[in-house]
């Protein structure tokens, strides 16, 4: 199994201390990790082969969000199963602010989009 490759960004270079760079995945994993807080995700889609990969135990916390950063513009795209009952409308836009904020905050890098594909809902068993 070939490893994916990682793009990798610098957010600060200081002559004096170096610099610090950032992969992509790491951008994928705060994206992730926000669109999940938000009441109403029941979890995040991937595509076949890393709901395979989730499965056998080597579990990605990416699944489902894809970033791409450009001269240190991100754009996020992220999948999501959300909670049968929520309003779709107000679910996504918060995850939209939540996911956005979370990459300012922690990166530095500045967010353009953050676009959303609602994949599945997940619907309770005593419905």
């Amino acid at each position: 199994m070939s490893r994916e490759e990682r793009n990798t960004y610098t957010i600060k270079d200081d002559a004096h201390m170096g610099e610090i760079k950032i992969a992509d995945e790491v951008v994928s994993i705060i994206a992730g990790l926000a669109a999940m807080e938000v009441d109403g995700v029941a979890s995040m889609a991937g595509n076949a082969t890393r709901e395979l990969i989730s499965k056998l135990g080597m579990r990605s916390l990416s699944k489902g969000v894809k970033v791409d950063v450009l001269e240190g513009i991100v754009t996020a795209s992220l999948a999501l199963n959300l909670k049968y009952g929520y309003s779709i409308k107000t679910i996504t836009a918060k995850v939209q602010e939540k996911v956005k904020a979370s990459i300012e905050n922690m990166t530095g890098l500045e967010v353009a989009d953050v676009n959303i594909r609602v994949a599945g809902v997940e619907i309770p068993e005593e419905v």
